[in-house]
């Protein structure tokens, strides 16, 4: 009995290894840093607040609170938000609704809790921006980092089982690289308010929702995937370019006849996008007077992309120079795309995992493309290339397939040095970047490096310190410039 049992345990290390990375994740909720910096936090969490007390998408009230209150006390917060006003005459908001949709729960249970203890006798004001609120908020992304972490895991044991290939653990330990090793961490603990987390975890929820239902192509499965597309545009909208890849496999299984009710699953998609969308179309037509985004984030896209390139592999901004760890994806996405296997004779559904290999690529560049149509794609003062936090499923089964796929004690010891380094690089610009010892606006990659492999170790002491003790001394509103959506 004890022999059959350990056999199981030891055969189901995939599991385990998800399971410690969620308990890691839920121990070190103390480190989530429950606070507002950015305009573009201000313009979610204003759409959360003005929605749940106002009923409104007017944000003047709110936007007055922060600059006044000291939160966001910079000119050109105020030029921005409290001057101009949108084509309707309400103040300006570039962001999206979806995350305060999301954040919702959160909030809710926030605001049960402080009026609870009001009538207790507690002094905490019930008026959505006191510290549980925000504390509410903060810890909802970082929840909803860990559950698109645990979604990739899934994807990734999906992937590899229709490649035919075992999961000794692959698909955890990428999990974890990917967690340690992007600036999905960053937007996690230091910066949750933003959206980034919450599109990961969308976006993790679309691709498992396609991998489910791509066998068959049901109308209800489509209808599930068209309303998950919809909220993942809901929170960002370049997201929603991600749509490309299930597009072209449903595209492929009308060509192979595999798709038994086609016009049907197309208008069930179709639908589910619309009525799910509702409410962003509504906050358009209220802020915008047209369903869309401002024109002022219309006229920042030039649709050639001019800046695909610098946004990769540009030395001061580019993705490939802040996230090493994504060459290590890429090798794994073209392992797939090159590769012949299938999965066992006779399961249902087996397809050749190059095609799926294909498919992340062209999602993965149609992020590129949108990134680099960007005017502003160098993202300036924001940790990394943060809009590409949306990859984090993808990347997930990236190295997974990388993992399963690499033979040899010498050549895996090899990935794991590699990845180790990626990890550490990435934690070391965290610790700059927070830390004030480096310019925010770029990279500087010998000054960089020598930072990261040198005077993070010797202060790492200091550094975690402060970051327990002190941590209002990282991350100083005015120590670089704010970022933009």
């Amino acid at each position: 009995m004890s022999r059959r049992l350990f056999s199981s345990w030891s055969l189901d290390r995939s599991a385990r290894g998800i399971a410690l990375l969620v308990l890691v994740a839920t121990l070190s909720a103390p480190a989530v840093t429950t606070r507002l910096y950015a305009a573009d936090e201000v313009e979610a969490f204003a759409f959360l607040r003005s929605l749940w007390f106002d009923h409104d998408v007017s944000f003047d009230n709110e936007y007055r609170h922060f600059y006044e209150g000291g939160a966001m006390a910079d000119e050109g917060f105020r030029r921005t938000f409290l001057e101009f006003t949108t084509e309707t005459g309400l103040r300006r908001n570039f962001s999206t609704i979806g995350c305060a949709l999301l954040w919702a729960p959160f909030y809710a249970a926030a605001d049960v809790g402080v009026r609870v203890a009001a009538a207790l006798g507690s002094e905490v004001q019930a008026d959505g921006y006191s510290r549980p609120y925000i504390a509410a908020v903060c810890y909802g992304s970082a929840c909803y980092g860990v559950m698109a972490l645990v979604l990739a895991w899934a994807i990734a044991r999906r992937v590899l089982r229709i490649g035919g290939l075992d999961d000794g653990g692959q698909a955890a330990a990428a999990s974890w690289a990917v967690w340690l090793g992007t600036p999905l961490l960053f937007y996690m603990y230091v910066a949750p308010p933003y959206t980034h987390a919450v599109s990961a975890f969308t976006a993790a929820a679309f691709v498992w929702a396609w991998l489910t239902i791509r066998d068959r192509w049901s109308p209800g499965g489509l209808a599930v995937l068209g309303a998950l597309a919809a909220l993942m545009t809901m929170v960002r909208e370049q997201d929603a370019f991600l749509a490309i890849g299930p597009g072209l496999d449903f595209a492929r299984s009308l060509l192979h006849r595999k798709a038994p009710r086609p016009v049907a699953s197309a208008l069930a998609f179709a639908g589910a996008f619309a009525i799910t969308f509702v409410p962003q179309a509504a906050a358009y037509l209220a802020l915008n007077g047209r369903i869309g985004p401002s024109r002022l984030v219309s006229r920042k896209m030039s649709w050639l992309a001019p800046h695909a390139l610098e946004v990769l592999a540009s030395p001061l901004h580019g993705y490939l120079c802040w996230t090493p760890l994504v060459l290590l994806a890429v090798a794994g996405w073209v392992m797939m795309a090159t590769s012949r296997r299938t999965a066992p004779e006779g399961q249902p559904g087996a397809r050749p995992l190059r095609w799926l290999g294909c498919c992340l690529l062209v999602m993965a560049l149609s992020q590129v493309y949108v990134a680099g149509s960007v005017e502003s794609w160098t993202v300036a003062g924001a940790f990394g290339q943060r809009r590409f936090v949306v990859l984090t499923a993808l990347l997930v089964v990236g190295l997974a397939a990388l993992f399963a796929r690499v033979r040899g004690r010498v050549t895996r010891a090899a990935v794991g040095v590699l990845v180790v380094l990626c990890v550490w690089w990435n934690l070391g610009l965290m610790v700059q970047f927070g830390a004030g010892w480096m310019d925010r606006q770029r990279l500087d990659l010998p000054a960089n490096a020598y930072n990261t492999f040198v005077t993070v170790p010797r202060r790492l002491p200091e550094i975690a310190y402060r970051y327990l003790f002190e941590r209002q001394s990282f991350y100083r509103h005015g120590a670089g410039p704010t970022a933009t959506r």
